[in-house]
């Protein structure tokens, strides 16, 4: 009875379906606009950026509750997973970090006045910069990323576990592609050059 009602009422009309999801209503609009205009990306890269914002959005409010934001936490965090001492040259962190050399350079200097990395020249390598996380940076850390990662794994949980890794795979397809044809392989936070 209910399918019934809502077959009358429209509701399993292509574009009332489309309708309760934006994306759908986006491509089936320039569809009727412009009938030769590809749309099969708008699926894929609409969501992605709305998901992108919403996420970001939500990491920079959790890390501001924890008095941080993403690029510290990026820093903190790349040398924390590098292990004792954690340790690293400025290079190894624009490498890991996939950020320019200017971009290291801004958050190192910005960790180092909040005392959470110290900064000493390299040994017998000129111009090498070491960084290393305090105790101070390394507590950061501690008390940050399980705060971020739990939260983010909540934000996911729509999806099985099978589906979150066959997501992971595809997007990693994707992304490497992506990177590949537009010749940049550089990942900066969302809406950052």
């Amino acid at each position: 009875m209910a399918s019934e009602a809502a077959t009358q009422d429209g509701a399993d009309h292509p574009e009332a379906r489309a309708a309760s999801y934006p994306v759908e209503e986006i491509a089936a609009a320039w569809r009727r606009e412009r009938p030769g205009t590809p749309v099969s990306s708008i699926g894929i890269v609409t969501p992605i950026w709305r998901l992108a914002k919403l996420l970001g959005d939500d990491r920079r409010r959790v890390l501001s509750g924890a008095g941080t934001d993403p690029a510290t936490l990026d820093l903190m965090s790349v040398l924390r997973r590098s292990g004792p001492p954690y340790t690293l040259t400025t290079r190894e962190l624009g490498r890991r970090s996939m950020i320019t050399a200017g971009a290291v350079s801004q958050r190192v200097a910005r960790a180092e006045r909040d005392g959470l990395v110290t900064r000493r020249p390299g040994e017998g390598r000129p111009r090498t910069v070491l960084v290393e996380l305090t105790p101070a940076g390394h507590h950061l850390v501690e008390s940050t990323v399980d705060r971020v990662l739990g939260r983010e794994a909540e934000l996911i949980e729509a999806l099985a576990p099978a589906q979150q890794e066959q997501l992971a795979g595809l997007l990693r397809v994707l992304l490497q592609d992506v990177q590949h044809r537009l010749g940049d392989d550089r990942i900066t936070q969302v809406g950052e050059d």
